[in-house]
């Protein structure tokens, strides 16, 4: 893709923060038609990068600048709507014209007039999303889109950034999501900027090469720095003026060197640790089902599942399918309508919960590692001092007074890990772990799951995570029909399918069952949203068929050792277009049956 014209660029843009120099001389420019990733460190700075683009941000020096009648949205990382009555209301207040503000929240599966209070986070974060989407702005700035998600609706939207004509700038730990829509890459390293003219596919190998370059050049400068270091020793005396001169830059060098090695140093040590061995059998569901008394459909029916001693499972499915209450009765935290759970012997289970409710904002750091006072944190069976268990976690000893209330969304994940992890466990229980995490702690959180002897349930929706952390996944099927495949989540998909909403929204909540025996008597067809959905549906399936077949044509006849950066350019749009043909579909089926239900009715 050939890049459009510039849009907006920042030049040379330095920013210094609490004393330390945060951006040295950043630069970079963002052309119409491209969605480019922003990545780097937690703490890198790359949420206040977007700032500074979005005008909210004044820099210590440099230059920000957009073409003229530019628009530009920027969706923050956590996002506030307590100050507004409505979503609509909350909708509008970016610029929007209201209808088109209703409009986008419908598109987002969102009731225009629902009060933003009790929203869930997926529910905060789809809200958001249509607020930015609702002025069609020429840029948008996403910080951490996916958070809360289901894959569905992160399916749903790397649709609609394919189709975005205008720029992206995306921070997002979504690997996988990154990979489907960005066109390039920006990598925020060392408080300068680097540029991949290409998506994040690319980036691993590209970065690998950076990295190499760099160990050659921290090796050429520590070869200067050795005969820098014996010509100090030598004493030299003559030119005084000079000798400061190379004492100044032998300084600069030895502090460059040390921000090197920091920087080696800075990985999170995410070693878990384990309690004695729970027995061979941890869990043991026959015949599991749990049902809410007005639901038409059990929420779950007849599942039965044996997880034993070092299996990794993974929890999928849309938000409101489930999950929770699967996890809860596999747990015994719920009661089943029908059937039973068996616990192996010796169970210790550690958890970390998705809402982080086991940090108290109140508290600092270090009275949350040592809630009972003192400086030691029982690790490994051994008291281990407080500042250096955090160290693990990336936190620096100036950080332990700060209380978590004050911690970015990445650190508070980070903290309640280390709280999780400070105590034996043989059955690791991880809801959503990955959000707000940079990917160099999510390998390293993938890697010490890996070496991690115990049993792990983790219930995510990122599907790179899943792919390189679990050995077995559950998901949903729709009618309470919960399915165990082998492997990891592409294998799940390979057996069952792609998880989409329509396929498993087939019970009602309470409160639905009882807004429909509220409506006996009402006329029995479609709603205006439903009825435009189902029209919108039948014009798209055609137009999506000839596009695959056009795409499927072209593939056919292409010769991928020509152009094979083409070549994968079209697979992955006919990919895109598969997607977006079956969710329409889908839509349709779901429509036409509750249409023909009604005119029964």
């Amino acid at each position: 893709m050939s890049a459009g014209p510039v849009l907006a660029q920042i030049k040379d843009v330095r920013l210094t923060l609490g004393g330390a120099p945060l951006f040295e001389g950043v630069s970079f420019a963002l052309h119409r038609h491209e969605r480019v990733c922003l990545i780097g460190a937690n703490g890198a700075g790359k949420s206040t990068l977007l700032k500074i683009l979005a005008g909210e941000l004044d820099p210590d020096g440099g230059e920000t600048a957009k073409l003229a009648g530019v628009s530009i949205e920027y969706m923050a990382q956590e996002p506030n709507l307590t100050r507004f009555a409505t979503l609509a209301e909350y909708a509008a207040a970016g610029g929007a014209p209201p209808h088109e503000a209703e409009a986008s929240l419908m598109g987002f599966d969102l009731d225009p007039e629902r009060s933003p209070q009790g929203l869930s986070g997926g529910e905060v974060r789809r809200a958001s999303l249509a607020r930015a989407f609702a002025t069609s702005p020429d840029i948008l700035l996403l910080d951490e889109p996916t958070n809360h998600l289901d894959i569905e609706a992160i399916l749903s939207l790397e649709e609609r950034l394919q189709r975005f004509s205008g720029a992206c700038l995306i921070i997002s730990h979504d690997r996988r999501f990154l990979e489907n829509v960005s066109t390039a890459c920006l990598w925020l390293r060392r408080r300068v900027v680097r540029r991949l003219d290409a998506g994040f596919a690319a980036f691993e190998q590209w970065a690998e090469a950076v990295d190499k370059e760099d160990a050659r050049a921290l090796s050429r400068l520590e070869t200067q720095l050795e005969a820098e270091e014996r010509w100090l020793q030598r004493g030299v005396t003559a030119r005084r003026s000079r000798n400061e001169g190379r004492r100044r830059k032998l300084m600069a060098m030895r502090a460059e060197r040390k921000a090197e090695k920091a920087e080696a140093r800075g990985k999170a040590d995410l070693a878990i640790t384990e309690a004695a061995a729970s027995g061979r059998l941890v869990i043991e569901a026959k015949a599991l089902s749990f049902f809410y008394p007005d639901q038409p459909h059990p929420l779950i029916k007849d599942f039965s599942l044996r997880l034993m001693r070092g299996d990794r499972l993974g929890l999928i499915g849309p938000n409101g399918a489930g999950k929770t209450t699967l996890l809860k009765l596999l747990l015994k935290q719920t009661e089943p309508s029908a059937g039973a759970v068996r616990h192996g012997t010796g169970l210790a289970i550690a958890m970390v919960s998705q809402d982080r409710s086991a940090l108290d904002p109140d508290k600092s750091i270090w009275e949350t590692l040592c809630p009972l006072g003192g400086d030691q944190v029982m690790v490994r069976g051994r008291p281990q001092h407080v500042a250096a268990y955090a160290s693990d976690f990336l936190f620096s000893q100036a950080q332990l007074r700060q209380p978590t209330a004050a911690l970015s969304g990445g650190e508070r994940n980070r903290l309640a890990l280390a709280l999780a992890l400070a105590g034996p466990a043989n059955l690791l229980i991880m809801d959503e772990p990955t959000n707000d995490l940079d990917m160099q702690t999510l390998d390293i959180l993938e890697e010490a799951l890996a070496a991690y002897p115990g049993t792990v349930i983790l219930v995510s929706h990122d599907r790179a995570f899943l792919n390189g952390a679990v050995t077995q996944v559950v998901g949903p099927l729709g009618h309470g029909r919960w399915v165990e495949a082998p492997g990891d989540y592409d294998d799940f998909v390979r057996a069952f399918g792609v998880p989409v909403k329509a396929r498993f929204s087939n019970h009602m909540k309470p409160a639905a069952a009882e807004q429909t025996q509220a409506l006996k008597g009402a006329p029995r067809k479609l709603s205006y949203k439903d009825q435009r959905r189902l029209e919108e549906c039948e014009a798209q399936m055609p137009v999506l068929a000839r596009e695959i077949e056009a795409i499927e044509h072209a593939l056919a006849n292409a010769d991928y050792g020509a152009d094979p950066r083409d070549y994968m350019r079209r697979t992955e749009a006919l990919e895109a277009k598969r997607r977006a043909l079956e969710a329409v579909e889908m839509d349709w089926l779901r429509l036409e049956e509750q249409r023909a239900a009604l005119a029964e009715g």
